[in-house]
């Protein structure tokens, strides 16, 4: 099991599929909308999640569900089960992402899926669909994934649209990627 650190990393990044899941289970009208999200994770690689996802919307409660999954999608399941026994240990929508936090997950992401690591590829894609949603910064974060993957690595050209906080954490990420091209 991951480090602390990254479990809620991965559980942040993840905070809204965990919150719709807990909220439709308490509220059955929001399925349409769960089912809509379920079905565009299957689409992008996520069908053993979904598939856990599923059960427990169909009242499965079984600490069993993450058998067999990766780390990441047993993290996920997790949450929502430990959620729907206590409310309070689900994560906070208005958390902001701390860019010290966040900067070496995503240089360790980047630099997995530039290595053909296509699971870290399939995770930087599904959060990219996720930043474009929120906008902004992470909207233009999104959009130079996909260079800084193929090696770009000039600071001015990745920051050409972004605001001090999106500059701020692109210069993060690529501090920590140096630091793994080092190794």
């Amino acid at each position: 099991m991951p480090a602390p650190d990254k479990k809620e990393q991965i559980i942040q990044t993840h905070s809204s599929l965990i919150l719709a899941v807990v909220q439709t289970i308490h509220n059955p009208e929001l399925r349409p909308h769960l089912d809509q999200v379920l079905q565009q994770s299957a689409q992008n690689g996520w069908q053993s999640l979904v598939d856990a996802i599923k059960k427990i919307l169909a009242g499965s409660r079984e600490q069993s569900l993450v058998n067999g999954l990766d780390d990441e999608d047993a993290i996920i399941i997790d949450s929502i089960l430990r959620g729907l026994q206590d409310p309070t240990t689900l994560p906070k929508t208005e958390q902001s992402g701390d860019a010290s936090q966040a900067a070496p997950m995503f240089a360790r992401l980047i630099d997995e899926a530039r290595r053909g690591n296509t699971n870290s590829l399939s995770i930087l894609g599904s959060m990219a669909e996720q930043m474009v949603n929120a906008g902004g910064d992470m909207a233009s974060l999104s959009a130079v994934l996909k260079d800084m993957i193929d090696g770009e690595r000039n600071v001015d050209k990745l920051c050409t649209r972004m605001g001090p906080q999106g500059e701020s954490l692109i210069t993060q990420i690529l501090s920590e990627l140096a630091k793994l091209d080092r190794h």
